[in-house]
């Protein structure tokens, strides 16, 4: 069994908006989803998100977003293949600038919100984004819902386009979310698509970390392949869950 990543999206404060407890967080994570300024962030929570991350030896995803401060990037924009290439590159520009300045780097870019959504659904977005990947830097994985259901191989679209454009994918899982029966998030309007108790997350969380099955929303049971698994560490209780998981995920 390969060892599971940890991530957690970060750097969501902006100005006299505070979002997440990132200090305490940091430490207990393999990856940091950080934001570009689309969604949230500003100047200087990204330039400490990136000194945080670098001090405790977390690799820097880049997080971008469609441009939707109001909306925290959960809106669909219509915004054309061209317009979503252009607008990757240009966040993650915005966040290399304060690695390099740090002396690190971005490792991995992770959509956020509802362009990570429409990625799922349509070809030319996803194409657009591998495209801004690949012309950053040779090599950039792009990091995309792992996806489960009936198919062996859930991911076999966004693996084919992928490695068309030469971008390696990294798959990833939620702790914290609910699942329907196709192996897709839940949508948020639903009752339930969010999980709140923490033992319903751990539960979760360490059954795809061992590649068992779980239960989606309606009950049936639910098998995921992912690289790295996701919790949202933005309140108390979010923290004392990631601390139980991070020792659990230490002892597998």
């Amino acid at each position: 069994m390969n060892r599971i990543l940890l991530n957690c999206d970060m750097g969501e404060s902006f100005g006299a908006w505070q979002m997440g407890d990132d200090a305490l967080a940091m430490p207990l994570i393999d990856q940091a989803n950080l934001a570009c300024g689309f969604h949230a962030g500003d100047p200087l929570i990204m330039q400490q998100s990136v000194l945080l991350a670098r001090e405790h030896g977390v690799s820097i995803g880049a997080h971008p977003s469609y441009p939707d401060l109001q909306g925290f990037g959960r809106r669909h924009l219509a915004c054309s293949a061209e317009e979503v290439e252009a607008l990757v590159l240009y966040q993650l520009g915005a966040l290399d600038a304060f690695c390099r300045a740090a002396g690190t780097q971005i490792d991995y870019v992770k959509p956020h919100g509802a362009l990570y959504n429409d990625l799922l659904l349509r070809d030319d977005l996803l194409q657009a984004v591998l495209r801004a990947c690949a012309r950053y830097r040779a090599g950039l994985p792009l990091m995309l819902l792992a996806r489960g259901g009936q198919q062996s191989d859930g991911n076999a679209r966004e693996r084919r386009l992928a490695e068309a454009a030469g971008v390696p994918l990294l798959r990833e899982a939620f702790a914290d979310r609910a699942y329907l029966a196709d192996g897709s998030l839940a949508p948020r309007r639903l009752p339930g698509a969010v999980h709140q108790q923490a033992e319903r997350i751990l539960e979760q969380a360490l059954a795809i970390a061992r590649g068992e099955p779980f239960a989606a929303l309606d009950g049936s049971p639910l098998r995921l392949e992912a690289d790295s698994l996701c919790v949202h560490g933005d309140n108390a209780e979010s923290l004392a869950v990631l601390r139980r998981l991070r020792a659990q995920l230490d002892s597998l």
